[in-house]
Formats: C-alpha cells, structure tokens, sequence
C-alpha cells in the first residue's frame, strides 16, 4: 500500500469513526446498536465499491421517487424490499423454531386493515373475477390442538392479476376475514389464484430491467393468522405446477407452501352447494407456533 493511499483510507476511517461517535448518547441501547451497525455496513459498502458521488445522487434520485410514488393505496417501499430479498431475510430472521409449524412468507403491500367480514363457508371474493375456488383447511396448534376461533384474513388477486386497491374505484373485492369453527376448520369460497407481476411501472419495475429481472409472481393466495397466545403467522400458499415457481420475484415460495388443485366441473360443490360453472378446490392445513416461540 502506497503512502498516499494509507493517508486516504486513514481519512476515510476517520468520518465514520465520527459519525460512530455521534451515537455515544443515545441512551436507548436497541437504537444505539441499529444506527451503528447501519452506519459500519454502508461505510463499508461505499469503501468496498468506490461509491461515486454521481452514484450516490442516483441513489438519492432513486429512492425520493420510491417516496413520491408510495401512498395510501400503493407501498414502494415495502415493494423495494421484498425484490432485495430484504423482506425474506427479515422474515428468516424471526421465523419460530418450532417443529411443524407452517412456514411464514413476506407480507406483500397489499394488505388492508378494514377488510369485511365473511361468515365461515363465506364468499371473500364479493365479485372478483376468476374461477370460482373453494378453499379449506384446519387451524391448529404444534401438538395438534385444533385452535378454536382464530383469526384468519386471506386477500389475493383476482384473475387479471390485479388486487382490489388497484382500481380506481373504492371497493372490496378478493379478501375478507373470518374465525375458525369449533373443530378449528376454516372454509370460504374466493377466485382460483394466478401468477401476476408486481407493480412494475415505478421506480422498481427500473431497476428489475435495469438488472435483467423480473417482475412475476407464482399464483398464490396471502393468509394473517391470529389466535390468543400463538405467534402471527403471515404466509402464502402457492399453486403448484406455476411456471414462476422458481423464479418468484420476491423469494417468497418455499416447498412447504404448495399445493395442488384440484378441478372440478359445474356441479355440486363441496359445501354442498351448487356451481353453475367449473371451479377448484384447494385444501391447506395451518400450524401455529406457541407465542413464547422465539
């Protein structure tokens, strides 16, 4: 190493040994830890790859415009995590270690809090279009204990690969929430999943072409999972045979999650109801890990 270099990378040192030192008096140790580790990694990375200040404008550009799109009906941000895998690291990282228990994914942007109601056996479609899926399954805890009124809230796409705050017009469409019955089961009826490819006409869907990727999702159907003294488990299930299976944009498939479909032509139906068109069933049982799992 050149004299002249030692000096640069002794002043290089010397800012982030700075701005580290600017963190003495945070007196909330959690913080404290977070800021200083964020603050050695970027350093590090401006280091590793001799960041230009051209570069780093872009970065900045690049990332106000991620601010500008975001809003009430559209998160860029969370979409800029899940295609860094940030969102399944973040996911892997504080997965319970309980044997069994199903496997959580990413949570996506497209949840909402208000979602209506259904009764068990109830239809979260509400006029979504696609083929007609009855899907259930049972709730229920490691040691095999059926879990007496969970929580379940399901959401997906419907068959034009577009969720309900997509549209312009304000309505519910493709989601609803209901609560386990007596033996743990759930059972609704909704719109057969497809692949689809996450919204890619932002600032994101940039920087997939700017580096060769992407923008599909495996067909797949969103489910939130609460129950007293349990862990959330936010996951999917996802279509077998889909061709994006492999190649999902934001890493969220794991082998655990898919599930085959079965097809059925216009008839009586499981339920016991009657459908007037083809349609398809889906059957998925879910697992909890106990709440002190961590």
């Amino acid at each position: 190493m050149t004299l002249e270099r030692a000096v640069d990378s002794d002043r290089e040192q010397s800012v982030t040994d700075e701005v580290l030192a600017s963190f003495d008096g945070t007196t909330d140790p959690r913080l404290r830890t977070i800021m200083t580790s964020l603050v050695r990694h970027l350093h590090a990375f401006t280091r590793e790859i001799r960041l230009s200040e051209q570069e780093w404008e872009k970065a900045i550009e690049f990332l106000t415009r991620v601010g500008h799109i975001t809003d009430d009906r559209r998160q860029e941000f969370i979409l800029l995590s899940d295609v860094l895998g940030l969102s399944m690291l973040t996911v892997a990282v504080n997965e319970p270690t309980a044997p069994g228990a199903t496997a959580a994914t990413v949570f996506g942007p497209f949840f909402i809090d208000n979602a209506p109601e259904v009764p068990l056996g109830g239809d979260i479609a509400r006029g979504a279009a696609g083929t007609p899926c009855y899907v259930s399954g049972q709730v229920r805890s490691t040691d095999g204990t059926a879990i007496i009124g969970a929580r379940v809230d399901v959401w997906e796409a419907d068959e034009d690969g577009f969720y309900d705050v997509q549209y312009s017009v304000d309505h519910s469409a493709g989601r609803g929430w209901l609560h386990t019955g007596d033996e743990g089961e759930y059972r609704f009826w909704s719109v057969l999943p497809v692949p689809y490819p996450i919204p890619h006409d932002g600032p994101v869907g940039d920087l997939l072409v700017a580096s060769g990727r992407g923008p599909m999702r495996p067909a797949h159907l969103h489910f939130k999972v609460t129950a007293p003294g349990y862990r959330t488990l936010v996951t999917h299930i996802f279509v077998a045979e889909d061709p994006y299976l492999g190649c999902d944009a934001v890493f969220g498939v794991k082998d655990s999650l898919v599930v085959a479909v079965d097809h059925h032509t216009a008839g009586a139906a499981l339920d016991g109801s009657v459908s007037e068109r083809d349609w398809a069933s889906i059957n998925f049982d879910i697992v909890l890990a106990p709440e002190d799992d961590r």
